[in-house]
């Protein structure tokens, strides 16, 4: 991994649960862009450069993005199964970060080669490591002495 800042795209529909995310992302010093979309929908229109999100000087594409399963308009499945299936899109890390510890909702988020898999409360701590396994080594961590 380079030096360059991460770039997030949270897709997250509960604003409580999107702060949250954020504020700890940001006390962690993980990324310096955080971009947030509340729907499934938004989320492929975004990483499709489409609409809203077409200057690509406004919205960058992410580096990683953390995926709720329970969206409204198009759920966190298909869209994880359309990221992955898009060949410009497919090498962008997926986390799945959801209240669901459903075994099938699992299986199916690992068989549409999701990342990795994280229940909510996330534990920031497991989030951190995750992360370094991802091979985003560079992060300066401001509670972490890689």
């Amino acid at each position: 991994m380079s030096g360059e800042p991460l770039v997030i795209l949270l897709v997250e529909d509960n604003p409580d649960h999107a702060e949250l995310v954020k504020r700890n992302l940001e006390d962690f010093r993980v990324a310096n862009t955080i971009y947030h979309v509340e729907d499934g929908e938004a989320a492929l229109v975004y990483l499709r450069e489409c609409g809203t999100y077409a200057s690509k000087s406004k919205f960058i594409r992410p580096d990683l993005i953390l995926l709720d399963l329970r969206l409204p308009r198009i759920d966190g499945l298909e869209v994880l199964k359309q990221i992955k299936s898009d060949a410009k899109l497919q090498s962008i890390p997926v986390v799945i970060l959801t209240s669901s510890d459903a075994e099938r909702d699992m299986a199916m988020a690992y068989e549409y080669h999701a990342n990795s898999y994280i229940t909510k409360p996330v534990d920031f701590d497991n989030l951190a490591n995750l992360l370094k396994d991802l091979g985003y080594y560079w992060l300066a961590w401001n509670k972490r002495p890689w």
